[in-house]
């Protein structure tokens, strides 16, 4: 709608009231004239070959669409033109993108696995709620078993959300490994920490050695051996069980993600489906028993000592005399929407 102007008196230096137009009052641009030397108008939109004596911060205006663009980097016959306007006020749309670790796609979702350690770098986007925002599971390292009527490693810390919020900023991802399990009779080692940005998964802690040791304290506890008491779950926020007491006759297996250990058995994992398949991380190991071994990663009675299985924060099960076996390590899982 156009607008009107009322002017009751006009004093001009000849006396006359009279004024003079030489161009329209009402126009759609291209009658400007005496534009800043910054600005650059054309019907047409800028290209690589449009070097205005401006340099960067020129802003070139399409009088055709409307839209403006400016000069980001000034290099001859290369340069870069950003739209900054589509004479709508409308910019476009973009959602968040990112490299680092192993990267596969889940319908409308990008998912960065990270096996070892490295960097996630984002780009975030402008779409409200979902353009700077990932989800997460950081799973530590967990226990290693120990020997001789022992526990089993207690299970790596495990920590999931959404809505974690990012910034156009590299974060650091530390995958941290498994724990070693005893060499002779005796306890195992604790794991390693994991992270993702100021996120921190505690180790697993390690399975109780000789008759009557205790399991170590972590994200989830080890197993107590042969009557010691099972190892605490001291993370906080919580991320993970007490390892079980070690029963007369047997050790106790570590402490899972999902729950605690009964005695032998290591607690139950935790199921996700972060990457697009549901898959159970984080149980105890299981502790020894007089013809029965204690398995890594599930828990539970076995034939044999197993080890904790790589990339799940599993606990490693408890064995003979001959040694424990090892925590399995940790895993850093990201995932965030790229499109509709």
């Amino acid at each position: 709608m156009a607008s009107t102007i009322k002017v009751d008196t006009v004093t001009t230096p000849d006396g006359t009231g009279n004024i003079t137009f030489n161009r329209p009052i009402v126009a759609d641009g291209s009658n400007l004239t005496n534009l800043p030397a910054e600005i650059t108008k054309s019907s047409s939109d800028p290209t690589v070959s449009t070097n205005p004596a401006g340099g960067v911060g020129t802003v070139y205006l399409n009088t055709t669409s409307g839209e403006m663009f400016s000069l980001t980097d000034a290099t001859a016959g290369s340069n870069i033109w950003t739209n900054i306007g589509d004479g709508t006020g409308t910019l476009p749309v973009t959602y968040l993108s990112a490299t680092g670790g192993t990267i596969t796609t889940d319908g409308s979702y990008k998912v960065h696995t990270f096996l070892s350690s490295g960097t996630f770098t984002p780009t975030v986007g402008n779409v409200l709620s979902v353009g700077d925002t990932v989800e997460y599971l950081v799973i530590a390292g967990a226990g290693g078993g120990g020997s001789n009527y022992a526990g089993g490693g207690g299970a790596g810390g495990y920590r999931t959300a959404t809505g974690f919020t990012v910034t156009n900023t590299g974060l650091t991802v530390t995958v941290g490994g498994g724990g070693a399990g005893s060499v002779g009779a005796g306890a195992g080692t604790v794991g390693n920490d994991s992270d993702f940005s100021s996120i921190n998964s505690d180790a697993g802690g390690y399975g109780g050695g000789p008759s009557g040791a205790a399991g170590g304290p972590g994200g989830s506890g080890g197993g107590g051996s042969n009557g010691g008491a099972g190892g605490t779950a001291t993370a906080s926020p919580s991320q993970g069980n007490n390892g079980a007491t070690g029963a007369s006759t047997a050790g106790g297996g570590g402490g899972g993600a999902g729950s605690a250990s009964p005695d032998k058995h290591g607690g139950n994992g935790l199921s996700s489906s972060i990457n697009g398949s549901a898959v159970t991380r984080g149980g105890g190991g299981g502790g020894y028993t007089a013809g029965s071994h204690g398995t890594g990663g599930t828990g539970g009675g076995g034939n044999a000592g197993t080890a904790g299985t790589a990339n799940t924060g599993g606990g490693g099960g408890a064995d003979i005399a001959s040694g424990g076996l090892a925590g399995g390590s940790g895993v850093v899982i990201i995932r965030y929407q790229f499109q509709a």
